[in-house]
């Protein structure tokens, strides 16, 4: 038994997991090829192990125990079984997830401070992986750094998902992906380090996918016996549910808040700019009526250059930002709190006046609309938004209706088609003027 071997069976709590016997089965191998450490499933598993990162990050008995726990983790919930494609981003919300359950089961400060070394509370989305405080574990609400600076449209959306990420309720890897993919790219996730072996798409994961490993099997049932991953679930029916859901559907305000991002995102706009004639002067050979000209010709020098006149066309970027327009039509009444939820999520890429219509359309501040105000005629007339649109210049609109409505008149749909126009819909109700019109489009759920 070589010296990190040795380390590592014995930073386990004697009995409180029962995984000593079965790290007893598992090749515990030094290896350089990984960052920090990675699982082989098989019918011979291995754990490798790089002794430069436990010698630099884990060199304590319960920060080893915290790494192998993260790695085991992994190959517990299925994460490289899970997608077809993983991409960086997967990888981060696989690990936000872990780190979470992790800190709810050993709560402790020596266990947190493997995170809490290791990721920095000043850096967003960096933060998301870090418990609050190893210092104080009893702060599991307080919230980091990074997502205190946000501005306050912004900040009460993470302050909630980093709270219920770190409570026992816990949050569910949609959850997480899709805030990401509304505020991040890929990139900028890739460059931050994770705890464990990652794999992109095209890679080989942790297990052998054609069958059962002895490991991943004796692992399952051990975990029975671990404290519970989140109020009222069992390990078993974690697992299942990783299994089965391998990628859920969105809810309502998910969809709604992707379509907005995609409008409302000014560096993916490539239509947000207008176009003017602006003038300059170059200098030229050509005589011109000019003042300055003149006066050196009366005492006898002949001046080489005049100034000129020229027009070049100037494009300057408008950043307009998208007018969304609500339908409060009484099909529409269940999927209405989604509706403006995800409205309220989106502020900071939208027009700050909200428009919603019937027959006709109201202006609503947010403020009332946060308060679930509602004014409706009855009915539902797409032709009020149209001539809305054309009397405010309106260039970027999102359209969220249940499309049970009579077909516009020509001029009407000239004015839709014109504008970059996102419309989500309420139910399989499309028509064929809405995708002639559409940019975007995106289908929400009838409750």
């Amino acid at each position: 038994m070589n010296m990190l071997e040795r380390q590592i069976l014995d930073c386990f709590p004697s009995g409180k997991y029962a995984l000593t016997s079965l790290l007893r089965l598992v090749d515990i191998v030094e290896s350089d090829h990984v960052a920090t450490a990675s699982v082989e499933c098989g019918n011979q598993p291995r754990l490798r192990i790089n002794p430069t990162f436990v010698k630099q990050h884990a060199e304590t008995p319960e920060k080893l125990l915290m790494l192998v726990m993260h790695e085991l983790h992994h190959v517990l919930l299925g994460h490289t079984r899970l997608y077809e494609k993983i991409t960086p981003i997967d990888n981060f919300v696989f690990d936000c997830v872990i780190n979470a359950m992790l800190s709810r089961m050993l709560p402790q400060p020596e266990y947190l401070r493997l995170l809490t070394d290791f990721y920095s509370d000043k850096k967003f989305p960096e933060c998301l992986l870090r418990p609050a405080s190893a210092k104080n574990p009893e702060r599991a609400q307080s919230i980091p750094m990074a997502i205190q600076a946000f501005p306050q449209d912004t900040r009460k959306f993470w302050e909630e998902l980093y709270k219920s990420l770190y409570s026992e309720t816990g949050v569910s890897y949609d959850e997480i992906r899709n805030a990401l993919a509304l505020r991040l790219y890929e990139d900028t996730v890739s460059a931050i380090p994770l705890l464990g072996e990652h794999f992109e798409d095209g890679e080989d994961g942790h297990a052998d996918e054609t069958g059962s490993s002895p490991l991943i099997d004796i692992l399952m049932e051990t975990a029975e016996t671990w404290p519970k991953p989140g109020r009222g679930q069992s390990w078993a029916e974690l697992v299942q549910q990783a299994k089965v859901d391998l990628r859920p559907v969105p809810g309502n305000r998910s969809v709604l808040r992707n379509l907005l991002a995609r409008l409302g995102r000014h560096r993916s706009d490539r239509g947000s700019s207008t176009a003017s004639d602006a003038k300059w002067s170059p200098p030229t050979p050509l005589p011109s009526l000019n003042r300055r000209a003149a006066v050196l010709r009366a005492l006898g020098v002949q001046p080489m250059f005049h100034p000129g006149e020229a027009k070049h066309l100037r494009r300057t970027r408008t950043n307009d930002k998208a007018h969304v327009y609500v339908d409060v039509s009484g099909s529409v009444t269940d999927v209405l709190p989604a509706i403006y939820g995800a409205v309220s999520d989106c502020r900071s890429w939208i027009h700050p006046v909200v428009h919603i219509f019937s027959t006709v359309v109201h202006d609503l501040a947010f403020q009332k609309l946060q308060s679930g105000q509602v004014d409706t005629t009855g009915g539902t007339n797409i032709a009020c938004v149209a001539e809305h649109m054309a009397t405010h210049k309106v260039s970027r609109a999102c359209i969220i209706t249940d499309g049970v409505m009579t077909e516009p008149e020509s001029s009407h749909l000239e004015t839709l088609r014109q504008a970059r126009l996102g419309i989500a819909l309420v139910g399989d109700n499309s028509r064929a003027w809405i995708t002639e019109v559409a940019d975007q489009m995106a289908t929400l759920t009838s409750m």
